[in-house]
């Protein structure tokens, strides 16, 4: 169904644009930075301990992977929390429409 046949609600206005469409541009940015900083500490344990192939140094260097992993599922997560709630707002600042009829009984009573 195409906008074209949807009705806006009378007297419904279209409230400007604010902080969430600035914020939506961001997103993308902040998702690689985010996830380009986790994956750095990583990067650096393994500069740090290069070299080194003792049972310890390979466990600390899984350890680490595994932490890092968790922090960017995590940061991916916010980043798409955050997502969601400019689209709600935005799609909230637009104009109300008249949805599809629904004709309630005259009863008072259950039946």
């Amino acid at each position: 169904m195409t906008t074209k046949n949807w009705k806006r609600l009378p007297g419904s206005r279209t409230e400007p644009a604010g902080q969430e469409r600035k914020v939506l541009r961001k997103l993308p940015m902040i998702a690689l930075a985010g996830t380009a900083a986790c994956v750095s500490v990583s990067l650096l344990a393994r500069l740090a301990w290069w070299g080194d192939k003792t049972d310890d140094t390979l466990r600390a260097l899984q350890m680490i992977d595994i932490w890092v992993i968790a922090a960017v599922v995590l940061h991916w997560t916010v980043v798409l929390t955050v997502a969601i709630f400019c689209f709600i707002v935005f799609v909230m600042k637009g104009p109300g429409y008249i949805a599809d009829g629904y004709t309630l009984p005259d009863k008072n009573a259950p039946l």
